[in-house]
């Protein structure tokens, strides 16, 4: 049933060391993965590359920069950046930090959890199950295979 999941304006009243996935899509049979994640400010996602997924990104709250292999492009609230799959991007959060929601096909298992063996106790690594593209040489259902990402988003110290 059609409903509102999530409010934006709830951004502002979280407790400023809040970041990571601060929604996500749980949705019983749905066929996407979406969240809202926060960065703190002037903090980062280190450029990786995503070569299973397509991603919409839209900025809902504040602003930043989205680094790829052509260089930088500025983020304000409202900028919906497409993330196709293959591609290297990374996040940097303005001075007032950055709030933005993400949404890819389905990706069973995936989660975000604290990075192990990171100086940093804050790091989250992203771990699961990627869906793997199908490869024309095998049209039957899509793999998954298992794959640890770090993350770089940190929680400031008050």
């Amino acid at each position: 049933m059609p409903r509102v999941l999530f409010e934006t304006a709830t951004l502002e009243t979280l407790d400023p060391a809040t970041t990571g996935a601060v929604w996500r899509l749980a949705e019983p049979g749905r066929q996407v993965d979406a969240n809202v994640v926060r960065i703190p400010p002037e903090r980062s996602v280190d450029p990786h590359t995503e070569q299973d997924l397509d991603v919409l990104l839209l900025v809902v709250a504040r602003d930043g920069t989205m680094v790829t292999s052509e260089g930088t492009c500025p983020l304000s609230e409202g900028s919906l950046a497409w993330l196709p799959h293959g591609s290297t991007r990374g996040l940097v959060a303005g001075k007032r930090g950055m709030a933005y929601l993400t949404i890819h096909r389905r990706c069973p298992g995936m989660r975000i959890q604290p990075a192990s063996g990171s100086r940093d106790p804050a790091a989250l690594t992203m771990v699961g199950l990627a869906c793997a593209p199908q490869s024309a040489r095998d049209p039957g259902p899509r793999q998954q295979r298992a794959y640890s990402r770090p993350w770089a988003v940190t929680v400031i110290a008050s």
